[in-house]
């Protein structure tokens, strides 16, 4: 696994980068950009175990919600590669991988930094999607604000 970080400056209170992030409908417009089709299944409540699922592919991880700090902070980490919707596992791809959203807001203006750690034969795909995300994320917080 190899670990990356973006960080993005965001003219939205914390919470409405908050929102975006993990709301239905926001977050399956940005994480589109990072594999199509992907949603969120399960509660984001510290301890609980989340799937992101490809509704495209099927394929997908489970994730145990490490630490959540609700507005601030939360940390995934990746305990099984999945397919067919989530239902059986695959090759070990992320598993033992964690994944971290970090928010900072300082007069009015958030700044998100992400990481997280990525099989070595797809960083070049995650160094490109992922600030494009970013970027979407940006955008969808500053229209809600």
């Amino acid at each position: 696994m190899k670990e990356i970080q973006f960080s993005i400056e965001i003219a939205a209170r914390k919470e409405a980068v908050w929102s975006t992030l993990w709301e239905d409908a926001t977050f399956r417009d940005w994480a589109d950009l990072i594999d199509e089709g992907t949603y969120m299944s399960g509660d984001l409540i510290e301890g609980n175990e989340i799937q992101f699922i490809s509704s495209s592919s099927g394929y997908g991880v489970t994730s145990l919600i490490e630490t959540l700090n609700r507005n601030e902070y939360v940390k995934f980490r990746h305990k099984a590669d999945t397919k067919e919707s989530g239902q059986l596992e695959r090759d070990k791809e992320w598993s033992g991988g964690t994944e971290s959203y970090y928010l900072n807001e300082i007069n009015g203006v958030t700044t998100l930094t992400v990481k997280t750690e990525v099989p070595q034969e797809l960083e070049e795909i995650f160094n490109d999607r992922l600030p494009r995300a970013l970027e979407r994320i940006k955008t969808l917080s500053e229209e809600t604000r």
